[in-house]
């Protein structure tokens, strides 16, 4: 049994995902793990709802949880584009182009985003 799905973190289409889904399935695309919290349909506002289940510290890394089902909803793609079309109307609005700088930096650690934002402020003195 096969069902279309799509990857959680980049919402690309992962073509046929064979249920059960393994732990170690990935996005073709990101690369991201897919059995993970944020791609499950018990995972609601940022926790999880299954009350049997262990604790996952790290929702976006691959775990074994039991009771994990994965979500074929597309809105998890539909709430990052509409947040995304947001904060450019937003940035339109304002004259402000610093949206496509902040994309970039989401994909920094802590340590190299503050170091690109001293190396900034230098540069700008």
């Amino acid at each position: 049994m096969s069902t279309e799905f799509v990857c959680w973190k980049c919402t690309k289409p992962l073509g046929k995902v064979i249920l059960p889904m393994s732990r170690r399935e990935e996005c073709d695309n990101c690369k991201a793990d897919q059995h993970v919290c944020k791609m499950c349909v018990y995972f609601v506002n940022q926790r999880c709802q299954e009350e049997r289940a262990e604790h996952i510290s790290d929702t976006e890394k691959a775990n074994f949880c039991d009771y994990f089902k994965p979500s074929n909803k597309t809105k998890i793609g539909v709430d990052k584009q509409k947040a995304a079309q947001a904060k450019a109307n937003l940035a339109a609005l304002f004259g402000d182009d610093l949206i496509e700088a902040k994309q970039q930096d989401e994909s920094l650690s802590p340590s190299e985003l503050a170091d690109k934002k001293l190396r900034d402020m230098l540069n700008g003195l």
